[in-house]
């Protein structure tokens, strides 16, 4: 093939086929459908996944699993990357973090895990601790503050129920 050859044939503004207009388009008689048979009439379409009745490839392959749509999102820090992205008397808190690329993607809660070390005092603020994180960064004379997280319908249940029984005695 030469470089000439590239585009030849290509046209910008190809005219649209006209079939079924008579004998000398080429597309006449049966306008390209052939004789008979289901696809030849008028009002025929098949589903995009059949397969000649066949059982269709979507309903062979397995499906595994569950994906709950409404379960809450915690992303996960390590007392590590506070250690190397933050300087000593420094606030850690979602908006720092995602301003440091730590925490990135689309996340209800944020929870700080203990592994690693920490020596620079800092406060950090969270929805969630786990126990070693927390002793982490007491220890080096940091501040643990608690996010408020959104209240769950069981808590709010529970919540009433106390209330209840605190007015009836």
């Amino acid at each position: 093939m030469n470089i000439e050859e590239v585009n030849r044939g290509i046209q910008r503004h190809k005219k649209r086929r006209r079939i079924g207009r008579g004998p000398g388009s080429g597309w006449g008689k049966t306008a390209g459908r052939g004789h008979k048979g289901q696809k030849s009439r008028a009002g025929w379409s098949a589903k995009s996944i059949f397969q000649g009745g066949a059982m269709p490839l979507i309903r062979r392959v397995p499906k595994r699993g569950f994906h709950n749509e409404f379960a809450v999102r915690v992303v996960t820090v390590n007392v590590s990357d506070l250690e190397r992205a933050f300087e000593s008397g420094a606030e850690v808190n979602p908006e720092t973090l995602h301003a440091k690329n730590l925490a990135r993607a689309r996340w209800d809660q944020l929870k700080i895990l203990g592994n690693g070390d920490l020596t620079k005092k800092l406060k950090v603020c969270a929805h969630r601790f786990s126990e070693t994180a927390k002793e982490k960064i007491e220890k080096a004379g940091g501040e643990v503050v608690l996010l408020p997280t959104p209240t769950t319908v069981a808590q709010k249940k529970k919540q009433q129920r106390q209330d209840a029984a605190g007015a009836s005695a």
